[in-house]
């Protein structure tokens, strides 16, 4: 298998062994991870829409039944917050769950945060005037978006440093093999958030605010309501989806800019008209969740496989929005591209509910960086993170050029 997230090589460039995967063996059992790995776009999106396949297998058969060890209470606290999440439900509870907090994080709270990103954004530029050098990811990528779901939710401004820290160590587990200590980690910051969001839900019900906090906790649809654990698992998605994809994209996206000046000098010109199709580009290009793992809920054939219930099934979403069969010029940056059906957002009932706002951020961050700093210059190759599903650089540092903040 040419397929190895533990190679360091691989991590740094999984393109080329999607390239040979998508072409010799587009669907694999991979013996050393126990999960199939499927690596065209074809096959990534009827899976993601197949309801066959699922992101939990609990509510179907048991573990004993499966021959999978049992949880490990050690895990209880990071579990609960899964268990919670619409992130790992499966219909019907899905649906009920999505509706719940689609009815507080509406279109319309969304919107009328438009005006606030771009002051943000305008902030943390102007923080940064004077300097020679900034780090685009530490000083501009990082905080906006954490500000935003900070504000969005009602988390007071002195504790906000915590969020990051925690969605950081929340998200490591996502990786196929984490480590003890990241575990440790998980769990600790799994338990901490916990406790904080449940003292502030039960504030917000003694002291209603204008916030997404006090929203999820008075929303009613038929006599039925979130419990405590579900809204706090449902902030924690909103932190952890919006602010580690975020950055990432735009992380991955101004490198790849900085690789393709053609690229870069056509965003300058007019980042108005190019940030929409540009930020779906980046999100194409270097995709920030590489892959999504679902369990079969039942014996099926697909494309000739038989997939058995209980196995794992890995969606390689850095391959499938890299297939030539799908995408004109796959591995070239196309920031004018518009049809551009990359699946970074997902597909199916699993379709990112955080989207909108994601793009609302992204494509102001671009017109706002494009406009005001036009000058950045990349004087060094920035090294990715040691990790492969959630991919993203440690820093992004730039020259600001001779014209400065603008």
């Amino acid at each position: 298998m040419p397929f190895d997230p533990n190679s360091p090589a691989f991590r740094r460039d999984p393109y080329p062994i999607y390239a040979e995967l998508r072409a010799q063996t587009p669907m694999v059992f991979d013996d050393a991870l126990n999960m199939w790995i499927v690596s065209r776009h074809a096959d990534v999106s009827a899976l993601l829409r197949d309801r066959r396949l699922g992101r939990s297998i609990d509510h179907v058969i048991s573990r004993d039944a499966l021959g999978i060890p049992t949880r490990d209470p050690k895990y209880a606290t990071f579990d609960r917050l899964s268990d919670n999440s619409m992130f790992d439900k499966e219909l019907p509870d899905h649906t009920r769950l999505r509706g719940l907090v689609h009815k507080a994080f509406t279109p319309r709270r969304i919107e009328n945060l438009r005006g606030h990103i771009q002051a943000i954004a305008d902030g943390l530029l102007d923080a940064v005037a004077g300097r020679d050098e900034i780090d685009l990811l530490e000083d501009f990528a990082v905080p906006l978006p954490v500000i935003v779901i900070a504000e969005l939710l009602g988390v007071p401004e002195a504790d906000r440093h915590k969020l990051r820290p925690w969605s950081h160590d929340i998200v490591a587990m996502y990786e196929l093999n984490h480590t003890p200590e990241q575990a440790d980690r998980a769990i600790q910051a799994a338990g901490e958030f916990s406790d904080y969001l449940r003292h502030l839900a039960r504030l917000r019900l003694r002291e209603p605010q204008d916030d997404l906090i006090t929203a999820l906790a008075t929303v009613e649809e038929a006599g039925d309501v979130l419990t405590e654990d579900e809204l706090i698992s449902t902030c924690v998605l909103l932190l952890n989806a919006g602010h580690e994809a975020t950055v990432n994209v735009f992380g991955n996206g101004l490198l790849a800019l900085f690789q393709q000046p053609d690229q870069l000098h056509l965003l300058r010109q007019n980042p108005d008209g190019l940030a929409a199709t540009a930020v779906e580009e980046f999100m194409r290009y270097d995709t920030p969740l590489q892959l999504f793992r679902r369990w079969v809920l039942e014996d099926i054939a697909f494309n000739g496989v038989q997939l058995r219930q209980g196995q794992q099934v890995a969606l390689l979403f850095g391959s499938a929005n890299r297939d030539p069969e799908k995408f004109d010029r796959p591995d070239t940056l196309d920031i004018t591209r518009a049809d551009n059906a990359h699946i970074s957002f997902s597909l199916g009932i699993h379709y990112c509910l955080g989207a909108p706002l994601a793009r609302m951020e992204l494509q102001t961050s671009l017109r706002t960086l494009m406009r005001r700093l036009p000058d950045i210059t990349l004087e060094y190759a920035p090294q990715f993170r040691d990790s492969y599903v959630i991919r993203g650089l440690h820093d992004l540092r730039v020259r600001v050029g001779a014209a400065g903040v603008r």
